[in-house]
């Protein structure tokens, strides 16, 4: 599991900090004292934060996740790290945008068609 934060440096809230490393840990922190907790006894998995700021910083956390995430890719599909990195970098960056503008205006087009899930076989668990 992971959630996103994006912070704002310049922000009040932000200037008890000394150093950019200082915010991205401090909102590093606590994301995980909010969430790690029940992800690792409910859900049994781990809890990833991703952390930007609104200058296009990344978290140390997220980006040993970007690391993490194209080393793999690119294991699996035969590309190229450097290619995969940077495109997994650009997707991420205009998803985030995608969702910020949504959030604060609406969506605007049309909607989006939503899936027929009568017919789809939602039983994760194999029957046999």
């Amino acid at each position: 599991f992971f959630d996103v934060r994006v912070f704002h440096a310049p922000a009040p809230s932000n200037r008890r900090h000394t150093t950019i490393a200082r915010m991205y840990n401090q909102h590093e922190t606590l994301k995980k004292t909010a969430y790690n907790a029940r992800v690792l006894q409910v859900e049994k998995a781990v809890f990833t934060p991703l952390v930007f700021s609104t200058t296009g910083g990344v978290g140390g956390v997220a980006e040993r996740f970007y690391k993490r995430i194209a080393e793999r890719t690119a294991l699996k599909t035969g590309q190229r790290y450097h290619e995969t990195i940077g495109y997994i970098r650009k997707r991420l960056r205009f998803d985030l945008l995608k969702t910020t503008i949504i959030a604060l205006r609406g969506n605007r087009g049309r909607p989006e068609a939503t899936p027929n899930i009568r017919g789809m076989d939602l039983n994760l668990i194999p029957e046999g």
